[in-house]
């Protein structure tokens, strides 16, 4: 996977939680979260003043049982959202003056954490 070149600014980054972070629907059919290897490393590498945004299509009762296990696990988010749909999802955001590219998607292998490697520009 190549590198992710981005800037030194302060990210918002948003993760779906089935199939990236969590083993897809686990808490269904293994009746518990299985979480992704290498998915709390990660999350635990971002810079302290990026956010992170977790979605996920789960309904609102698993939201209890949800952050029960995302706090059990240490796994740091800023904003979790239930009940999203489960279609594509789409970011749109504005370009810099400077041409700097505000938006950025990366799209995984379902039950496989394997993220690009960040260079910051300097």
């Amino acid at each position: 996977m190549e590198d992710l070149t981005l800037s030194t600014l302060p990210k918002t980054w948003i993760f779906d939680l089935d199939g990236t972070l969590v083993e897809h629907n686990g808490y269904k059919t293994k009746g518990e979260d299985i979480l992704l290897k290498g998915a709390k490393e990660y999350l635990d590498g971002l810079p302290p003043e990026d956010k992170i945004v977790i979605l996920t299509s789960r309904l609102e009762q698993y939201r209890e049982r949800t952050i029960d296990f995302l706090k059990k696990n240490s796994i740091r988010y800023d904003e979790i959202l239930f009940e999203m749909p489960m279609g594509e999802r789409i970011v749109i955001n504005d370009r810099k003056p400077s041409g700097l590219d505000m938006a950025a998607a990366i799209n995984v292998e379902r039950d496989c954490f394997e993220l690009p490697q960040v260079i910051r520009e300097k």
